[in-house]
């Protein structure tokens, strides 16, 4: 695994010393803080680039991954990695590691930038080529990790959440697959910009036939009077944190199903609750303007939190051989 030399690894006792002092942790991170692995070293975040010509850039070729670190551990390092290798593979590309190699260079990136804590992204560029959209210009896939002590999607995450229903549709499955954590996040954005402009915290998507689909970056579910429902993930993410929740319900005795639902469903339904891996999961309190159940917290979103936190705070790879 190649390091850059210099300044940034080779340092002497004193200055390494007043580098733990000032770490991102210890005074709140900033873009230019800490190391990024790009183009096969770690390089000051400051100094970490890519080419004009990479695709990645250019066309958004490319998929990434968001992980979460808690308590010294990555939680679903491997699961994370198998499915970014997957997006990839649904694109023809060809990611420059194997799973293993690219779990180490994760957990590395963690040791370095002093995670306990925190957001870990990934990104796989198809790399630099030239003008044009053929992919076969690029030589070499560029593969970037990114690890930071912070990350807040939603200011009240704990109060509850107002959402409203963008007028974008989500990606159709035959058009840009939804299952492919792509670069091309457009149609998301769309929406987000939608939800700002109209004074939400999020906006929720429906599909090309008016169901449910998923918020700007995460899954949705809704409690009805029998069941947690969530919709099928033909025109949403198969979302990792989705997972986890409905391993959650299944241990918690909350009756779950995957099956498609309208509006209708969503604003008469007892609670809402968005999950994902960098929001995790954050309850959702009024759909346009409509209450969700009381217009509060309700109970079986406070005991997925509550198994959620549990969940991940003690469950992961380690990232210190000794934590």
């Amino acid at each position: 695994m190649a390091t850059e030399t210099g300044p940034i690894v080779a340092r002497s006792a004193a200055s390494a010393a007043a580098h733990e002092s000032s770490s991102p942790a210890a005074r709140g991170a900033r873009p230019t803080d800490g190391l990024v692995y790009v183009s096969g070293a770690f390089r000051a975040s400051a100094e970490a680039a890519v080419s004009v010509f990479d695709h990645g850039l250019l066309y958004g070729d490319g998929v990434f991954e968001g992980i979460r670190a808690y308590n010294g551990r990555v939680f679903k390092l491997e699961r994370h990695i198998e499915r970014l290798f997957d997006s990839a593979k649904a694109i023809r590309l060809e990611i420059p590691g194997t799973v293993a190699e690219v779990c180490e260079i994760v957990i590395e990136t963690c040791r370095r930038n002093q995670i306990s804590d925190g957001y870990i992204r990934l990104v796989v560029t198809r790399g630099p080529g030239d003008l044009g959209i053929d992919p076969r210009k690029c030589l070499r896939a560029e593969l970037i990790v990114i690890a930071r002590p912070t990350l807040t999607m939603y200011a009240a995450a704990s109060a509850g959440i107002r959402v409203i229903t963008s007028t974008f549709r989500r990606n159709a499955p035959d058009a840009t697959s939804p299952s492919i954590k792509s670069l091309n996040y457009l149609n998301n954005i769309l929406a987000r910009l939608e939800a700002n402009d109209r004074g939400a915290d999020e906006a929720l998507m429906l599909d090309a036939q008016g169901y449910v689909a998923e918020a700007t970056v995460d899954n949705f579910f809704i409690v009805s009077d029998h069941a947690l429902l969530t919709p099928p993930t033909a025109t949403n993410l198969k979302g990792i944190t989705r997972e986890t929740v409905l391993s959650l319900a299944a241990s918690l005795s909350i009756g779950a199903e995957e099956r498609p639902f309208t509006l209708f469903d969503v604003w008469t339904s007892r609670e809402a609750f968005i999950c994902g891996t960098g929001a995790e999961v954050v309850p959702v309190v009024s759909v346009d303007n409509r209450p969700i159940g009381a217009g509060t917290i309700g109970p079986v979103t406070s005991r997925i939190v509550t198994a959620y936190n549990e969940r991940v705070r003690s469950e992961g790879t380690q990232i210190q051989p000794n934590w």
